[in-house]
């Protein structure tokens, strides 16, 4: 059987020599290896009218974590913690989401991609969980804690389709985000959430595969729990 081409969205900055780049963490690229995928990198630089072209040619997308989305595309609040907004790679991001939708592309969204289906489908964020969500658990565990550092558990909600991939209801997951979902749509299944409510995963219905974890599974390959994750992925895309 030939490998499934998984699509991968990548970040844009500056090497040492100051030079533009357009780069990703290799952890998305070894997961989805040996779950048997081969990972192509999408630029964020793309013109708009390469999109559809090569989202044709792809199996599936990877929506990768990264810095923040623009408060203008879901009416949030200014918050000075907000960084890294990129306004080329949110356009980007949210068309490939809405193609990948409309000519049903498996997908997967991890932190930042989470937040971005959330905002895609028409939800909200907590620009800010720590001074918006009233008894909110510490999440922005970094940068000063190892990424696969296990902050708090998350129950899965019983009967998703993620419960059924990961194959348990409670689960140890690393957190490294000051944003969170605040406004789910309707459309979208709630399907985990940490212990102070905070939804940390989302499915949507009636898809081959459209899931988004708030965590970053890439870096706790150790459990098999996270390593389902990206075969279902590959499984979907084949």
């Amino acid at each position: 059987m030939t490998p499934p081409i998984i699509g991968v969205t990548t970040y844009q900055g500056k090497n040492e020599e100051g030079f533009p780049i357009s780069a990703l963490q290799r952890a998305y690229v070894d997961c989805l290896c040996q779950a048997g995928a081969v990972p192509i990198l999408i630029l964020t630089s793309l013109p708009y009218e390469s999109l559809l072209p090569l989202l044709n040619r792809l199996d599936g997308i990877l929506f990768t974590g990264g810095g923040d989305i623009a408060i203008d595309r879901f009416g949030g609040t200014l918050h000075p913690r907000i960084n890294n907004v990129d306004p080329e790679r949110d356009s980007i991001e949210l068309s490939l989401l809405a193609s990948s939708i409309k000519i049903i592309k498996p997908f997967l969204g991890i932190c930042r991609g989470f937040q971005l289906i959330n905002v895609g489908m028409g939800g909200t964020l907590f620009t800010d969980i720590e001074d918006q969500k009233p008894g909110a658990v510490k999440h922005d565990y970094y940068p000063d804690y190892p990424r696969n550092y296990l902050a708090h558990n998350i129950e899965v909600k019983k009967g998703t389709r993620l419960e059924k991939i990961l194959g348990k209801t409670d689960i140890s997951v690393n957190s490294l985000h000051h944003q969170g979902a605040k406004d789910i749509p309707v459309s979208l299944i709630q399907s985990a959430f940490a212990p102070d409510g905070l939804v940390e995963a989302v499915e949507l219905p009636d898809h081959p595969f459209g899931i988004a974890v708030q965590w970053h599974p890439e870096w706790l390959t150790n459990q098999p729990s996270m390593r389902r994750l990206f075969r279902a992925l590959v499984e979907a895309a084949n």
